[in-house]
């Protein structure tokens, strides 16, 4: 005997876990950044997509999402440019979110990052070059993070998630400013989760392995990828669509006990 089979939901506001939720991703015109502002917008949240120079592919971002979730009444994502190191740039993004939307933030997550693709040694490494990266990497996640911790919505579903990276724990040589940036960022998370405490809003990062995006293949030889590529467990390169889901998670009120954590994504390469 057939047995039915239950109907798919087909309204816009059934079984979507971030429904109406405003969340700000930095660096989402491309990259990890970009994949984790669609996958938060399938999930239902009202996304802004920041950049900071490069206003198309902000825009096609934008565009993506609108079309897919088109709202009758209001945009389902907004483009805004912010350099995450300005904290004028920084309070004006949160501004613009909340006016775009007509509500507070509910989830930031913070993917504005950089690295110098000479890989240089740390006896190698400039001292400009170590301050632009600590400017955008620990600067930025910081002032973005105290934005996050001041304006969040409190009571619950408040989410702050940072991207680290996995080489935290590799001690890879050629990253050394870059990891220490980084692990600075870590240990600036776990104890904001605590100085969160009462609020309903939880700090956790991200911590990637090698993704395949622009940032990582720059400055990078094929034998160096293929390197990589063989010391990988799953034999592959992670993809960003192995990044979002974790933050998809993280955001949802399935993720609340996740706090002050740092979750590496990586396939076992560390």
């Amino acid at each position: 005997m057939a047995t039915s089979q239950p109907a798919l939901s087909s309204g816009p506001t059934h079984s979507r876990p971030l429904q109406d939720r405003v969340a700000i991703v930095t660096g989402s015109s491309r990259g990890i950044g970009r994949e984790i502002a669609l996958h938060l917008s399938s999930l239902g949240a009202r996304i802004v997509v920041n950049y900071s120079s490069n206003s198309d592919r902000a825009d096609s971002v934008v565009t993506q999402i609108n079309t897919t979730y088109n709202s009758a009444t209001a945009p389902q994502a907004i483009a805004v440019k912010a350099d995450v190191s300005d904290p004028v740039q920084v309070n004006s993004l949160f501004d613009s979110a909340e006016s775009a939307f007509n509500s507070p933030v509910n989830i930031l997550v913070n993917s504005a990052g950089v690295l110098d693709p000479k890989y240089p040694t740390i006896a190698n490494t400039t001292v400009e070059s170590f301050d632009s990266i600590f400017t955008v990497n620990a600067r930025g996640a910081f002032l973005c993070a105290r934005e996050a911790a001041n304006r969040l919505k409190r009571g619950g579903g408040g989410r702050i998630i940072l991207l680290t990276t996995s080489l935290v724990a590799a001690l890879r040589p050629g990253y050394g400013a870059y990891v220490a940036s980084k692990a600075a960022v870590e240990a600036m998370t776990k104890i904001l989760a605590k100085e969160l405490k009462g609020t309903g809003i939880t700090a956790n990062c991200v911590a990637p392995g090698p993704i395949a995006t622009e940032m990582f293949f720059e400055g990078k030889t094929e034998e160096i990828v293929n390197r990589v590529i063989q010391e990988s467990p799953l034999g592959r390169l992670g993809e960003t669509k192995d990044v979002a889901p974790l933050v998809g998670f993280l955001a949802s009120d399935a993720g609340e006990w996740v706090n002050g954590q740092v979750v590496r994504v990586n396939g076992g390469f560390v």
